[in-house]
């Protein structure tokens, strides 16, 4: 019986990642630069990679085709979207700058903000209304809208958000100022938060819909040229698209709605997480994954990572919760920085080092890429360490210029009066600290005691830095998986179809309008159904899972519930309380049960069959020795290391750092003390000193 292939890729800031897997679970990965100038160039000559490697040919590549992206996140931080425009409610112009009044802050007089997507001088008022039942008071200034119009083509904007008050109770307003704006901007893009984020709460409706709006036109042409290149080259099925809440859908859906993709690769590395917990039999885990341009963690409990029906991107000050912008789009819950193997090093105002945010990317990314670029990146202050091998990068395609990259260290230590191992140094230890930092306030943040906690680390500079951030976090074990490298793009493979929807519907609990609330309902499932179909997903293989947003009555915040039944049989609100009540005690620890509940959402997810999960890794059948040592000056100048080649260690072997564990797509870094460990599965498992 033959084969059957399915491919995966992640494109990063910095690297794209590809994996192969047969049936048979065998995996061929590949690791090459992005190619921000044309993001196909980067992602073929990966998948050409792995195909040649394993001698087969696009038209056998008969399973999926899944794709992860950090693209969106990286524009969001990096703020190199297009220039969009926003049309509001007359009188709420200043809504993304009012934001919800929240100080994330109260005790600090300095607190700042970071600029909305959309400045004031771009955000356009028109004169319309809509009550909160839904009725129209006031169709949208036709004069109004075509003077807001004109205003948009002189300022040459790309995309535009439409964000009216009430419009989830109705979109009419939303839909006829949308339909005029294409007839008249036929090239502008048009992002609506009826069909974005239809939702109750203004502020972070708007934010949504911008951000939609704000990454469109990067996002959605690249997957239409995606779609139409893969149909050339003969690959007989269409490309899916790594949603933010774990799960993978159709690219036509996934362009239209790029908020959806925020956390994509991110996503698909935290659904990795969870299958190694599984795998590993561990019940909560802390993944951490570092790539070229961002860092993120992700708690997985009880095998699966959390999800959320809110979160924040970008947050600006101490990663603290309020400082980012509130995106309303199912997400799997993590906190992510921008802190990566290309995040650039400087010295602010103050004669302090930083590193990151800004990212050198892939081009012309850090400076020993050779590339052109005279920043000093995390890469850079590696390989003056000693961590990386210049000759061996990515196998040894990709030569690194260690002159380069000290000239570049040397810039930053010339204005602190260091020398350059020291900035080095400096530079490790500050990114170590500012991923400990985040993943102590992700964790905190959600009750969870992140001490003892296993780390996963992955992504390309993930293994490099992962043993001194577990340290920091006192983790019990740092584990590094088989193509720890690629592994977010390895998880797009672990995932079904699966699209989460959600839609506002306020009101008690026990007087619930179930007409309106099976109205609401059954749009959610004909959504998911036909985007599922556009999947590929016939209706019969379609599952339909049910939750809702509930609250005691008039508190502020919801809890997100979900239900064991479809709402929508029996029409019973009893079970949804007690289930509702469950999940409060859960998190509170007390129940007002002498309190009425209020519904704020419903909540569908549709899901398509599961998929194959067998993954087969070889372990060397003898224990391996080192191929040679190399001076490192991470913890003592110019110490003498051992290398190992990670193909050649065997199941069940030992030995104590400092180490160094190469493999083709990244290297493991194990400083002195900690003892490694070689699993059945292939992991690498590193455990501290004191802990072993």
């Amino acid at each position: 019986m033959s084969l059957v292939y399915s491919l995966a890729v992640d494109i990063g800031g910095t690297f794209t990642d590809v994996v192969l897997r047969a049936s048979d679970g065998t995996l061929t990965v590949d690791k090459t630069l992005t190619t921000p100038r044309n993001l196909l160039e980067g992602f073929f000559a990966g998948v050409d990679a792995v195909l040649a490697r394993r001698g087969i040919r696009p038209e056998d590549v008969r399973g999926v085709v899944v794709h992860a992206t950090t693209v969106v996140t990286n524009a969001l931080i990096e703020r190199k979207g297009s220039r969009t425009a926003m049309l509001v409610t007359e009188g709420f112009r200043d809504i993304l700058s009012i934001r919800n009044e929240h100080r994330y802050d109260m005790y600090d007089p300095q607190i700042e903000f970071a600029p909305p997507l959309v400045p004031r001088d771009l955000t356009y008022g028109v004169a319309e209304r809509t009550f909160a039942d839904g009725a129209v008071l006031q169709s949208p200034d036709e004069a109004g809208l075509r003077h807001a119009i004109e205003q948009m083509r002189q300022a040459d904007v790309k995309s535009v958000a439409i964000c009216f008050l009430n419009s989830y109770a109705n979109p009419a307003n939303e839909r006829a100022a949308a339909a005029i704006i294409r007839a008249q901007l036929p090239d502008v893009y048009v992002s609506i938060s009826s069909e974005i984020a239809p939702q109750v709460r203004e502020y972070p409706r708007a934010s949504t819909t911008a951000i939609n709006a704000y990454t469109m036109p990067v996002s959605r042409p690249y997957l239409q040229a995606l779609r139409q290149r893969l149909a050339d080259e003969r690959y007989p099925n269409e490309p899916l698209i790594m949603l933010s809440s774990g799960g993978i859908i159709g690219a036509e859906i996934a362009g239209r709605s790029p908020v959806r993709m925020i956390e994509s690769g991110p996503a698909a590395g935290a659904l990795a997480a969870s299958h190694y917990a599984e795998l590993l039999e561990l019940d909560s885990l802390m993944s951490f994954d570092m790539g070229g341009t961002t860092a993120k963690a992700c708690l997985i409990e009880q095998g699966r990572p959390l999800v959320t029906g809110l979160f924040e991107a970008d947050r600006k000050y101490r990663f603290k919760e309020g400082s980012g912008m509130p995106v309303t789009i199912p997400s799997i819950d993590m906190i992510e920085i921008g802190a990566g193997g290309g995040s650039i090093a400087h010295v602010d105002g103050l004669g302090l080092l930083k590193v990151g945010p800004e990212s050198a990317g892939a081009d012309p990314g850090p400076a020993c890429y050779g590339r052109g670029g005279r920043n000093p990146c995390v890469t850079d202050a590696d390989l003056v360490l000693g961590l990386l091998d210049a000759d061996s990068f990515l196998g040894g395609d990709m030569k690194l210029d260690l002159a380069a990259a000290k000239a570049a260290v040397k810039q930053v230590g010339d204005r602190l009066g260091t020398g350059v191992e020291d900035t080095a140094r400096g530079i490790y230890r500050i990114v170590a600290e500012a991923m400990a930092a985040a993943t102590r306030a992700h964790a905190t943040d959600r009750g969870v005691d992140y001490r003892g906690l296993p780390l996963l680390a992955f992504g390309g500079a993930g293994p490099v830095h992962a043993c001194e951030v577990g340290a920091l976090l006192m983790s019990r074990a740092v584990i590094f998986p088989p193509q720890a490298s690629v592994l977010s793009a390895f998880g797009t493979l672990v995932t079904p179809v699966r699209l989460d929807l959600v839609r506002s519907a306020l009101g008690l609990l026990e007087s619930v309008d179930w007409d309106r609330a099976t109205r609401l309902i059954d749009d959610m499932a004909q959504e998911g159904l036909a985007a599922l179909a556009d999947a590929g997903v016939s209706a019969d293989a379609v599952r339909l899972s049910f939750g809702a947003d509930l609250r005691y009555f008039g508190q502020q915040n919801e809890v997100s519930v979900s239900l064991s039944l479809d709402p929508r049989v029996g029409r019973d609100p009893t079970p949804i309380r007690a289930e509702f009540e469950r999940a409060y005690h859960l998190q509170y620890g007390f129940n007002p049960s002498h309190v009425a509940v209020e519904v704020v959402n419903w909540r569908l997810t549709a899901l398509g069959p599961e998929l194959e999960r067998e993954q087969t890794t070889v372990t060397a059948a003898e224990p391996g020795s080192p191929r040679a040592h190399r001076a490192v000056s991470l913890w003592t100048p110019g110490q003498p290391v051992p290398v190992y080649e990670r193909r050649t260690l065997s199941a069940g072997q030992s030995f104590e750092g400092p180490a160094l564990i190469e493999e083709r797509e990244t290297t493991i870094v194990i400083p002195p003390r900690w003892r490694v460990t070689i699993d059945a599965s292939g992991c690498v498992i590193a455990v501290p000193g004191e802990a072993s």
